[in-house]
């Protein structure tokens, strides 16, 4: 896991993370359209749909996998039709998430390596794995999102549209 298992000390800093994290997928997976979740790079590709519900899908997995009770939906459920569907999974399963780290987890126990995916991790490990990967996911999904004419709201930072609101010339 290298950098990954140190990002976390302690439960509450897990706690703040993703608040952040989980707000920012969510707000990405509020522009969203019906017709969007279609949208490809190449025909062979992953949609934008399939990209939302991978991330959605991946805390029950990624979280089950690591011992925790997170039962939102599985790996096998095709991908909703609709965008609130998606959306409205994905915002019960991250409270799902932190309600389940809450309940089982202390900080001592961040430094325990359990078995993940062939390798052993530390909980904490496997806590900023679990952030990365929706993180990555995200931002393949803004391209996506442009290519399909959507607003991408700003995560770390103002979106042009949001610099645009603001009076201010996008940033190049």
């Amino acid at each position: 896991m290298g950098y990954l298992e140190g990002m976390f000390r302690n439960v509450n800093d897990f706690f703040n993370a993703w608040d952040y994290e989980s707000k920012a997928t969510l707000k990405v997976f509020r522009e969203l359209t019906d017709a969007s979740l279609a949208q490809k790079v190449r025909p062979e590709g992953r949609s934008l749909g399939f990209l939302a519900w991978h991330i959605t899908t991946t805390l029950s997995e990624m979280m089950s996998a690591a011992g925790l009770a997170v039962h939102v939906t599985t790996e096998d459920q095709p991908v909703p039709a609709t965008a609130a569907t998606i959306a409205g999974t994905y915002e019960k399963g991250a409270k799902a998430v932190a309600d389940a780290v809450r309940a089982s987890w202390t900080d001592a126990q961040l430094t325990d390596t359990i078995p993940m995916y062939g390798e052993m991790w530390t909980k904490a490990g496997v806590l900023s794995a679990l952030i990365g990967h929706q993180c990555h996911h995200r931002g393949q999904m803004t391209v996506l999102m442009r290519q399909a004419g959507l607003r991408v709201p700003g995560v770390y930072g103002p979106s042009k549209e949001e610099w645009a609101a603001m009076g201010m010339a996008p940033q190049p």
